[in-house]
């Protein structure tokens, strides 16, 4: 039987392993479409900023509450097309700032604060591959020591709560009458 738990020890350890080994490859991904998306949101913007520069001294905003103020209705939803884009420009600026920032930002951002419809993207369309440089390494590695020893820990405590449950109290072993 603890050749088996010996395996399975080590399925954990290969199993967190290969995971952690994709995150770095992961967080490139989403690095990459967080860019294509802002450059997509950047182009998309420039007509409008050559209105706001002709018109409103570069300001969009002026540009976006003049289209807003508008009597024509077509003009006012205009208004509101054009603060859209505007709004999902500064969204994915301040994102890509802060993932450039540093590693650990990106992976923070990536994994725990992505802009959440770009890390779906990410997700639906990822391409398992193994890039193995250090940081991938060290990711699996990492990984892999985490889950068995999570692992590990779980199962001796819930042994240990199911020795616990199962042994009957000494007062009550005590008190047995002795077989003859």
């Amino acid at each position: 039987m603890s050749i088996i738990f010996s395996y399975l020890r080590l399925i954990l350890f290969l199993g967190g392993m290969l995971i952690g080994i994709q995150l770095p490859m992961f967080v490139d991904q989403y690095g990459k479409s967080l860019q294509a998306h802002f450059i997509e949101s950047d182009n998309s913007l420039n007509e409008f900023r050559d209105e706001a520069a002709t018109f409103f001294d570069g300001d969009i905003e002026k540009l976006i509450s003049h289209y807003r103020a508008s009597p024509d209705r077509v003009f006012q939803a205009g208004g509101g097309s054009i603060e859209n884009i505007y709004r999902r420009y500064q969204i994915l600026k301040r994102a890509l700032a802060e993932f450039n920032t540093g590693s650990w930002q990106a992976y923070a951002q990536a994994l725990f604060q992505p802009v959440t419809d770009i890390q779906r993207e990410v997700r639906d369309s990822y391409s398992y591959a193994v890039k193995l440089d250090s940081e991938a390494i060290v990711f699996g590695l990492a990984c892999g020591l985490i889950a068995s020893v999570l692992v590990e820990s779980v199962l001796h405590i819930l042994g240990g709560v199911v020795v616990r449950l199962t042994r009957k109290p000494r007062s009550m072993r005590q008190r047995q009458p002795p077989r003859h």
